[in-house]
């Protein structure tokens, strides 16, 4: 199994997604990118804590690699929108991939230049994290409560129910060769 952290607006919308790809066996939600240690979700909020919200996917290689899982999340939200995703406005919920390797970095930064190349538009997503130093590079879960939101409260919520359906409905459209049978 591998892991890859990634970043692209609210980690609700996110988690969603990826709980519909085929070779994923976990995600989690939580915060990475920041200052603070042990951030809380009404500190991320505030943008003060330099996080953003994220998922760490735990992936099957020999199903999905990669450079798929990096693809499927920078065609699955707004790439090029600056710490923002529509209504979502702050640095916490930027489009940023967090490599835990060389090798992710390298790429993370193929995958973007792939998505540029695809899409005749420049994605703002970053490359964070693999600057030698641990600042900013530890994984903080988020609290138990955001942590399958869709699957419960999130079938609640109006937010939730009118960002998270097109990004699903993108996935299965645009991905359909990586959607788990059973989604």
């Amino acid at each position: 199994m591998e892991q890859a952290i990634i970043a692209g607006g609210c980690f609700w919308c996110t988690e969603a997604v990826f709980k519909d790809v085929i070779g994923v066996t976990e995600v989690e939600s939580g915060y990475i990118g920041g200052e603070t240690a042990n951030p809380t979700y009404k500190e991320v909020c505030t943008g003060r804590t330099g996080h953003a919200e994220g998922i760490r996917v735990t992936f099957d290689p020999d199903t999905i690699t990669l450079p798929e899982i990096y693809d499927v999340f920078l065609g699955t939200h707004d790439p090029t929108q600056l710490n923002r995703q529509g209504g979502d406005v702050g640095t916490q919920y930027r489009s940023a991939i967090f490599p835990l390797s060389d090798e992710q970095a390298a790429e993370a930064e193929a995958a973007i230049g792939r998505w540029n190349a695809e899409n005749g538009a420049m994605a703002v997503t970053t490359i964070e994290g693999l600057d030698g130093g641990s600042q900013g590079k530890e994984w903080y879960p988020a609290e138990d409560y955001h942590q399958e939101y869709w699957e419960g409260e999130g079938q609640r919520n109006p937010y939730c129910l009118a960002v998270i359906p097109p990004k699903i409905m993108k996935l299965r459209k645009s991905f359909q060769q990586y959607v788990k049978e059973d989604s």
